[in-house]
């Protein structure tokens, strides 16, 4: 499911370092063959998922040695991207991942610290 512009997902702001996973089928393969074993989903808790939209990533503080209390500066919030991009398959922990239902669809938010490995079909 990629995000478009009419599509209802479009309204969601992911906030910080956590991007919104949409859980694959368990018994589906991916064209790479990488698989879960239903054992491993029962036993470490861990899950796959399409990364569906992600959010900025980490905050990173302004110099404060170019600014003086009468300069009017607009502050510009600056981010470390995250390595997760939309589209990719994600592995990850169900123990950081909240639950939610967003219109009827089953969607999890992960923080990128909780995500053991990515899967991108594209080269990097």
């Amino acid at each position: 499911m990629q995000l478009t512009p009419d599509n209802k997902l479009k309204k969601l702001i992911i906030v910080g370092d956590r991007v919104l996973i949409k859980l694959k089928k368990a018994d589906e393969r991916t064209s790479s063959g990488l698989y879960l074993p239903p054992g491993v989903q029962e036993k470490e808790k861990v899950q796959q998922g399409y990364i569906i939209k992600t959010g900025p990533g980490y905050p990173i503080p302004m110099p404060t040695e170019d600014r003086e209390p009468w300069m009017d500066i607009e502050e510009k919030i600056r981010y470390i991207p995250l390595q997760a991009k939309e589209g990719d398959l994600a592995i990850f922990l169900l123990n950081g991942a909240y639950e939610v239902i967003y219109e009827g669809d089953k969607y999890f938010i992960v923080p990128q610290h909780s995500i053991l490995m990515l899967e991108r079909e594209e080269e990097l």
